[in-house]
């Protein structure tokens, strides 16, 4: 088999197996593109952050869009939409905070093991809370300043790390708003879109696209609207137990990919 066709392949699996699993939990899908992406090595740190971000832009557009238009959404507007606008200026920040740091170092090896470094943490954090939170009091923000804050705080970090949103939208919104599962996964494609909008306009207003393959990124799009549509219908039939089960191991997924990927990027930023 073709090497350049092996590798299609492989990116429209990854992003499509990825979406499914993100429309489902609402995580976005990208907290898996990227680290798997980064273990194949095949494109640069900021190639596979920005190829990372296109996908996860359109598999959240196409959930986002056909949950309004079914009338299945579960996004309250009134916390939702700060949330969002935060986000998106926060991925605006966060596309800036990264391509800052990439100037910093030469052997851009450095900057994806800070990333695997970023995310391990953040999934660790995010997969203790998750199995200790019916133990933990949560809140009810509903003041617009702090809503915008909240969101700006994961606009960055989700641009930051190039995963979209992640598993910590969730943590965020299981805390701060007291949703359930379900209603947490929808609110947080929202942020996700606004957020990921905004950094891949801000990194085409700024001429930084980084350079990437457009077969391979047709590829990734068609396989995050594929797998928006697939976790949409797989998510009906399930419920919100199976969920965070899913999400439970989805994390402990994550973090060996991360710790993978640390130690490879070590060895390449020597």
């Amino acid at each position: 088999m073709d090497g350049y066709f092996l590798y299609n392949l492989i990116f429209l699996a990854v992003s499509f197996g990825a979406s499914v699993v993100g429309a489902i939990c609402g995580i976005g899908g990208g907290v898996l593109i990227k680290p798997l992406l980064d273990a194949l090595g095949v494109f640069s740190v900021a190639a596979i952050s920005f190829l990372s971000g296109c996908t996860v832009l359109s598999m959240s557009c196409y959930s986002v869009i056909k949950a309004k238009r079914s009338r299945e959404s579960r996004v309250d507007m009134r916390t939702g939409t700060p949330l969002a606008v935060g986000a998106a200026i926060g991925g605006v920040a966060g596309k800036m905070m990264f391509q800052y740091l990439s100037g910093l170092f030469p052997n851009k090896d450095k900057v994806g093991a800070v990333q695997a470094a970023c995310l391990l943490v953040i999934t660790f954090g995010t997969m203790v809370y998750t199995l200790n939170k019916d133990k933990v009091k949560t809140h009810r923000v509903t003041s617009l300043p702090a809503c915008v804050a909240i969101g700006l705080a994961l606009g960055i970090c989700s641009s930051f790390l190039g995963i979209g949103g992640g598993p910590i939208n969730l943590v965020v919104l299981f805390y701060f708003f007291s949703m359930d599962t379900k209603t947490a996964a929808q609110n947080s494609l929202y942020i996700i879109l606004f957020s990921q909008m905004t950094s891949l306009l801000n990194t085409l207003a700024t001429r930084t696209v980084p350079e990437f393959c457009l077969d391979s990124l047709a590829l990734m799009v068609g396989g995050g609207i594929l797998g928006g549509m697939a976790g949409r219908m797989v998510n009906k039939k399930m419920d919100g137990d199976m969920v965070n089960r899913l999400f439970v191991g989805l994390m402990v997924a994550i973090m060996l990919i991360c710790a993978y990927n640390m130690i490879q990027f070590s060895h390449g930023a020597v």
